[in-house]
């Protein structure tokens, strides 16, 4: 990453920031909204199949496992990829925080309509 005429030989000449860029959005923005995503899927789930009680034990799980999944992509992109903290953290926490609001009111839909 760090040689840039690699880089730039790799995107067919289009330069060595739109790698970055597009490392930008792909993991501080697509990766939280996947891996919520994923986490809601599987939270319907549950829902769906079992109680509210091991729905609710699922959520305990999931914050573990999301706390997890920020601290490594915040990790990847910080360190190994050498984004600029300064934009990566706030897009990450960002759309990290949209996604969990979006989450909430999906899971909280699901639940009324079970009773």
């Amino acid at each position: 990453m760090k040689n840039s005429r690699v880089a730039t030989r790799a995107l067919g000449g289009r330069g060595y920031r739109n790698y970055i860029d597009m490392l930008y959005v792909l993991i501080g923005v697509i990766s939280p909204i996947v891996l919520n995503g994923i986490h809601m899927l599987i939270g319907i789930m549950v829902l769906k199949n079992y109680n509210s009680v091991s729905s609710l034990g699922f959520s305990g799980v999931s914050f573990v496992t999301k706390t997890l999944g920020m601290l490594y992509l915040t990790w990847l992109g910080v360190s190994i990829f050498q984004l600029n903290y300064k934009i990566f953290v706030p897009l990450l926490a960002f759309f990290w925080f949209i996604t969990h609001i979006l989450e909430a009111f999906v899971i909280q839909y699901y639940i009324k309509n079970k009773k």
